[in-house]
């Protein structure tokens, strides 16, 4: 799929020229005589806007407001192309959200240089961004039809939520990530309870009781071993 872009500028001429040679590099432009004509648009759907300042009614920063006001367009690169050439449009371009402010009359290849530089800066943000989310997101435990949400710190049987105290969740959620092995009631306190604070074997016992009950029919998988402790066994 090719990347789009939107060119929104008053003269005609100007809208032609652009669309012909970004279309020349590959893009798929389409351009529009006023912002109220391009608003009219889907605009979620372009990769770069590239917008004339003095329009008629609503002018290019006005516009650029609007796109970054907008969650669907808010992290879409724009960048202004218009024959105010002052310091101070530069600047309040720019502090509207502007990626690249390019003034008339311009060069053709400068054009098509800046929007690769500015896509190119978009793509790597977005890549930097997934791989942030993907980072911070953890993937679900799951053992048959029991399912642990680590990101919503909620435990599901059969899709249905099953309500756990947070001292349960964090049991079962070490249980689950260490299989197939006795862990003695030391090391599960090491795991799960916090350092300043004094648990009992009574304790352990009474929340794994517990916790056995409300993940039903899957409980018998949390074994005991007398004089060792307790473990998660994928059979049994």
């Amino acid at each position: 799929m090719r990347i789009k872009i939107l060119i929104v500028d008053d003269e005609e001429p100007i809208c032609e020229i652009l669309k012909y040679n970004l279309e020349l590099e590959g893009y798929e432009a389409d351009y529009a005589l006023s912002a109220e004509e391009a608003m009219n648009l889907d605009l979620s759907s372009y990769a770069l806007f590239i917008l004339d300042i003095m329009m008629d009614q609503v002018s290019g920063f006005d516009f650029a407001k609007q796109l970054r006001n907008n969650i669907k367009t808010e992290n879409t690169p724009i960048i202004f192309c218009s024959a105010l050439d002052g310091e101070d449009d530069t600047v309040m371009g720019l502090n509207i959200g502007g990626d690249d402010y390019i003034t008339k009359p311009f060069v053709i290849s400068e054009v098509l240089a800046r929007v690769r530089a500015v896509l190119r800066r978009s793509q790597a943000s977005q890549q930097y961004a997934y791989n942030v989310s993907q980072a911070l997101t953890e993937p679900d435990i799951v053992f048959k039809t029991l399912r642990i949400d680590r990101n919503e710190k909620a435990c599901y049987l059969d899709g249905q939520p099953v309500a756990l105290t947070k001292t349960e969740f964090e049991i079962l959620l070490f249980f689950l990530t260490h299989r197939n092995r006795i862990y003695s009631r030391e090391e599960i306190i090491r795991e799960v309870w916090p350092d300043d604070v004094v648990v009992s074997n009574r304790t352990i016992d009474t929340n794994i009781t517990r916790l056995r009950k409300k993940i039903d029919p899957y409980g018998n998988y949390i074994i005991t071993r007398l004089g060792f402790g307790y473990g998660f066994k994928e059979t049994i």
